[in-house]
């Protein structure tokens, strides 16, 4: 008889283990979910602080907020000004908070506040449409110092960016000449590099940095150069030219015209304050994720009693791995095929050493009650109901002692399964007579040796961690369960049996 293929089942497995894997990383890259369970993240918490004086008319102040900045990822935003309406409206692209009230007079202060995250992922690098560069007009004699100043960066770029660096550097030199002292004598340095650029045909604008340093107070804004190279937008810094933006600049303004504009007021101000806090990168995540990708799958969407439910109940799939990879690849006997797993449950809930003292003790007084219930010659299944109700009377008491003596996971027994607990005692009395006790003892110490391996995988942070935020792993597991029942070869513990084989060689 031709032997069946196993190519197939061995291609299964691949994919199943594959697509575990690929679901996970998808879920980490989507909604930000650590690895980790104790990964932290820092928070920026930025106040831009509003001055100004009011000339007792109706108010209207408007402020540029950033709304997709690149590096960073917008928490929450919120507004502290009391009496005032407010609100966030987006106008052409431009985010904008407004602030209105009927009448005002005197000093004025107003506030804003915004939770910032470093994100690579808002890198900025969206392609965009290319803009019309802006049409600019030069008087003469800028307009000839202009015209020799563009021919002198142009003839060492060969592209919008190579063309940006050109420009600062001549006009950054500490020798300028003649054209570049009288252009910049006439002009703010930043507006120049952006007129050039223009005029040479780069659309170029002026953006807003904030620096972020931790517990600084009234900072102001910094300006950046943006020029678009048809693709999309790229940040120079206009002192040094170098291309990028450095990693602690958040872009407060990039294509608004104005920052701030107040009408009914005067002498306006605006400063900034910030202050950074480290935040788990899990309360992050789950807090954004539900509508994004795979979020509308996440367990956090669940009411609170489900999600402790299947915490626990998610642990159990690796102790059926550690059940099987020690019965069928080591060899180690126990009473029952997954009582393990179920011991190891109970030992999540109760501790380790609180649980195997709880165990041991009901196992042992059971044995002995099972002992007297044989002697009564009672069918089997009376058998088992008395056992129940015997082991849920030992455990009880067991409860009842312990909170007397002042031991508060005494309490804890009962998440033992009494049913089980009872099957159990009837098998091991049952292999007492058949097989006599040293089998007891082989199954016994066995079953408690593959629970304590169970509990400890299945207790251990990142295990609890991975199970619950990356619940498609246990496709991963399933894969190699599925491969462990494969296996037709010798046991570990059975290699002994050829010991003297090679001691004869």
């Amino acid at each position: 008889m031709k032997q069946r293929s196993r190519y197939p089942f061995y291609l299964a497995i691949f994919l199943l283990i594959a697509a575990g894997i690929a679901l996970a990383v998808t879920r980490h890259v989507q909604l930000g979910i650590p690895w980790l369970a104790g990964e932290q993240k820092p928070v920026w918490m930025v106040e831009a602080r509003i001055d100004f004086e009011a000339t007792g008319e109706e108010v209207l102040v408007s402020l540029n907020v950033p709304d997709n900045p690149p590096g960073f990822r917008v928490l929450s935003q919120q507004a502290a000004s009391p009496g005032y309406g407010f609100s966030l409206i987006e106008d052409s692209g431009d985010l904008r908070a407004e602030w209105s009230i009927r009448e005002a007079d005197g000093g004025q202060t107003l506030y804003f506040n915004v939770q910032l995250t470093p994100d690579d992922s808002t890198d900025g690098s969206i392609r965009t449409i290319a803009p019309e560069p802006q049409a600019m007009f030069w008087e003469e004699p800028e307009a000839t110092a202009v015209a020799e100043v563009l021919e002198r960066a142009g003839a060492k770029s060969a592209s919008p960016e190579s063309m940006t660096r050109e420009l600062i550097k001549l006009l950054r030199s500490s020798e300028p000449d003649q054209n570049i002292a009288l252009l910049l004598n006439n002009n703010d340095y930043v507006t120049l590099v952006q007129r050039l650029l223009n005029h040479a045909g780069i659309p170029a604008r002026v953006a807003d940095g904030l620096k972020l340093e931790d517990a600084r107070r009234l900072q102001p804004l910094r300006p950046f150069l943006q020029i678009h190279n048809g693709e999309r937008w790229l940040t120079f810094h206009p002192e040094t030219g170098q291309q990028g933006l450095p990693d602690d600049v958040v872009l407060w303004r990039q294509d608004a015209d104005a920052l701030l504009d107040v009408m009914g007021g005067q002498d306006s101000q605006i400063s900034f304050s910030m202050l950074q806090q480290t935040v788990p990168a899990l309360q992050l995540a789950t807090r954004e994720g539900g509508g994004n990708g795979l979020g509308f799958l996440s367990l956090y969407e669940l009411p609170i009693e489900e999600q402790g439910m299947f915490r626990m109940l998610l642990l159990l799939p690796l102790g059926a791995l550690v059940v099987a990879f020690m019965r069928i690849i080591i060899g180690i006997r126990t009473s029952g095929t997954f009582m393990p797993v179920l011991i190891a449950v109970a030992f999540v809930q109760t501790s380790l050493i609180p649980g195997l003292v709880a165990f041991l003790s009901v196992v042992a007084v059971g044995l002995v009650m099972r002992g007297y219930l044989s002697s009564l010659n009672l069918l089997l299944v009376a058998r088992i109901s008395a056992l129940i109700i015997l082991v849920i009377a030992i455990t009880t008491g067991i409860s009842i002692v312990g909170y007397q003596m002042g031991f508060n996971t005494g309490m804890t027994v009962t998440f033992f399964p009494m049913v089980i607990l009872a099957w159990t005692i009837e098998r091991m009395s049952i292999l007492w007579e058949e097989d006599g006790p040293r089998e007891v003892v082989i199954q016994g110490f066995g079953s408690l040796f593959v629970a304590v391996l169970a509990y400890l995988l299945m207790d251990a942070p990142l295990a609890r961690h991975l199970t619950f935020n990356f619940p498609e792993l246990h496709l991963v597991t399933f894969g190699l369960i599925l491969l462990m029942g494969q296996y037709t070869g010798y046991k570990l513990t059975e290699l002994r049996r050829f010991s003297p084989v090679k001691d004869f060689s």
